[in-house]
């Protein structure tokens, strides 16, 4: 073994499957179907590739801007990464440092055990209710921290802001992450109380709604002595970690307000339409909040659907995993990719 055994050893997460031929239809990693805001495109034409001879502003200070005053918080309220990914990286390394477990549910975002295991953190997966709701009362116990997606994923379904708040007004003293990658899609936006208690980190992506996922853009909010602590380590590991476009265009996304919405309403409606055309086939899911639906048919097994989709060219995600092996994520693409999604499934069922 030799040097072998001083290695730190981990199972990596494994992100949805990215082909590579043409044509198909892909559902699989909750990319939105449309593309960026058009400020986006012009800006991106407009920059200057001489000038990526320079460093990029290690304060991202133009993006930090945007999104403060977008979101109505203090610049010193806000802190970048390259993606949410990113940022929850740097919060778990950050926050989560004790003998007390972190606590998560056992259905959720699978990174957030590849973290723990990779900083060494303890942690404990509640696990959710036979309707994969969150049951508040296991994060009321004393622990080392908190992470909560709302909505959830791969559920999709969202948590009401009462209980996300309880949960956050019990704990002062641990951190209580909320990922909301999906909450643009549904619900209200737990930054609105990061004013209200210090303990709160609410955490967001440009991956999703704002159509930026190969940009890599992810931002949390919080209280000026959380973003501080943040970015300690985050410069302790890399001062230079955004690039000069992804601050710009990233900057100009949050500037289209319109475009913005635009999208997302297209893709809300999209969902409520999807979610009638599955029920009438025989599926069965909760009722997502998200850019996705977690289906599950009654009567065909959610493996022999997902090869029988892929035989056909459309990519959507399957989780081998207990309580949710019989359950598909569908992404919600443009209405002309569901409805071959649609008309395939009406064919084979």
């Amino acid at each position: 073994m030799g040097w072998e055994e001083k290695v730190r050893r981990v199972v990596p997460y494994i992100p949805g499957e990215q082909p590579k031929q043409k044509g198909i239809i892909k559902l699989n990693t909750n990319e939105c179907p449309y593309p960026p805001s058009p400020l986006v495109k012009r800006k991106a034409a407009e920059f200057r590739t001489d000038e990526l001879r320079l460093y990029p502003d290690p304060d991202a200070s133009l993006l930090v801007k945007s999104l403060a005053d977008y979101y109505g918080v203090k610049e010193d309220q806000i802190f970048v990464g390259v993606g949410s990914d990113d940022v929850l990286a740097m919060s778990f390394l950050t926050f989560f440092n004790s003998d007390r477990p972190v606590l998560f549910p056992d259905i959720t975002y699978s990174f957030y055990d590849v973290w723990a295991e990779l900083f060494q953190i303890p942690y404990r997966c509640p696990a959710l209710d036979e309707d994969f709701r969150l049951k508040k009362e296991d994060y009321l116990s004393e622990n080392g921290g908190i992470v909560i997606p709302n909505p959830n994923a791969p559920t999709g379904l969202y948590e009401e802001l009462d209980t996300i708040e309880e949960i956050v007004a019990s704990n002062p003293d641990s951190v209580v992450i909320i990922d909301e990658a999906y909450v643009d899609f549904g619900g209200r936006s737990a930054l609105e109380l990061v004013d209200k208690y210090e303990n709160l980190l609410v955490v967001q992506t440009f991956s999703k709604s704002r159509a930026m996922a190969g940009i890599r853009i992810g931002f949390a909010a919080g209280s000026s002595k959380l973003i501080c602590y943040l970015k300690d380590v985050k410069f302790s590991f890399n001062s230079y970690t955004m690039n000069a476009p992804s601050i710009a265009w990233g900057a100009a996304s949050i500037l289209d307000d319109g475009y913005f919405k635009e999208t997302v309403g297209k893709i809300i409606n999209t969902r409520e339409r999807v979610k009638k055309e599955l029920s009438a086939l025989g599926f069965v899911f909760p009722d997502s909040s998200s850019n996705f639906i977690f289906a599950s048919h009654k009567s065909i097994p959610a493996s022999e659907l997902f090869e029988a989709l892929k035989q056909e060219g459309i990519y959507v995600r399957h989780f081998n995993k207990p309580r949710i092996d019989n359950y598909l994520r569908i992404t919600i693409g443009t209405d002309e990719q569901m409805d071959e999604l649609l008309t395939f499934l009406k064919r084979y069922i």
